[in-house]
């Protein structure tokens, strides 16, 4: 016990005691052989419903994209619509974390965290609602995102197409749901959008890796929540059978990626990194790799930082990182 509690960082009680026990609880709710106990695992998912009663000046709707693959997404609206421009309130397109496996736009921790960048950012949020591992593999969570992505552009949505600003959209994803964010970029680079413009990448602790096992990933190894056994069972359930963590997919820079950006008009983009995440070696080469191929991008480390650590307003790190988001933001809305 004394070697886990040397890799965890001094936290309040309350984030502590909710990575440790979500870690304890995925542990449990997965099966040898790569199956998922989801019905167990609802007992402890706690669901809010939308609300167009404004809640702290954000009001909620969720739409529906398709019903069969229950594709849909949660918006939500400032009250307050005013902008400096006129020109409607910027978008965020948001995808959620949970290893492809947990979580959902409506999980109260989302829901929470979506609640506060719509109202602190003065943005309109668009969480979106993907297929989940293991039942669906790769690459539905890429597919779905995307697909959300285009069903917004086509579409005209009573209090929303009248409000937002579609050319000031940046994506916006924390751990799995940055690395959608990253591939979803990449695909939408070659549809064309009558509406949408994205003009930044808010990518928060991204969840990459590849075969070898980097520094972090030894040093940390009973971190809170995030752990090599979690992540490596994450990948085998995620891939395509034969394949292994240089895929593409998982190793965006690795030997195995195919898609050059250097040429691609890939929006600036944002990492955040926290020191006690056993996955900040592979954000750290996310940003790199970006930089490589001549790309704007900015590294933001808190050394006392878990993975998850945004969702927590208690934690000093959260509110330093809703101001650093706030200022990417209006730096990329003034260009």
């Amino acid at each position: 016990m004394a070697q886990n509690r040397s890799q965890w960082p001094e936290l309040p009680w309350k984030p502590k005691l909710s990575l440790y026990f979500l870690g304890l609880l995925s542990d449990v709710v997965r099966l040898s052989g790569g199956s998922f106990n989801r019905f167990s695992m609802s007992f402890f998912n706690f669901r809010t419903s939308s609300s167009k009663k404004p809640i702290k000046g954000v009001k909620t709707t969720d739409i529906t994209v398709d019903k069969k693959r229950n594709l849909w997404f949660r918006l939500y609206s400032p009250s307050a619509t005013t902008t400096t421009n006129g020109g409607g309130l910027p978008v965020i397109f948001f995808i959620h974390g949970g290893g492809f496996t947990l979580f959902a736009p409506n999980a109260k921790p989302y829901d929470d965290f979506c609640y506060r960048l719509a109202r602190e950012l003065s943005a309109i949020i668009i969480s979106v609602n993907y297929r989940l591992l293991p039942e669906h593999r790769y690459p539905c969570q890429f597919d779905d995102a995307l697909d959300a992505l285009k069903f917004i552009d086509n579409s005209r949505i009573e209090g929303f197409s009248s409000q937002a600003n579609l050319k000031q959209c940046f994506m916006a994803g924390d751990s799995a749901g940055s690395n959608i964010v990253h591939n979803v970029i990449l695909k939408a680079s070659k549809c064309e959008f009558s509406n949408i413009k994205i003009i930044g990448n808010i990518s928060i602790q991204p969840f990459f890796g590849g075969e070898e096992r980097t520094e972090s990933e030894l040093r940390l190894t009973k971190a809170l929540f995030v752990s090599t056994a979690r992540t490596d069972w994450i990948w085998r359930s995620f891939l395509p059978d034969g394949s292994n963590r240089d895929h593409p997919a998982v190793n965006v820079f690795g030997p195995n990626y195919s898609v050059d950006i250097t040429g691609m008009k890939f929006p600036a983009t944002i990492v955040f990194v926290g020191g006690y995440d056993p996955l900040q070696d592979w954000q750290k080469k996310y940003y790199e790799g970006l930089k490589k191929c001549g790309k704007e991008a900015y590294l933001v480390e808190y050394p006392n930082a878990p993975h998850g650590f945004y969702v927590f307003p208690e934690l000093p790190e959260s509110d330093l990182f809703i101001t650093k988001v706030k200022d990417f933001m209006q730096k990329q809305l003034a260009i």
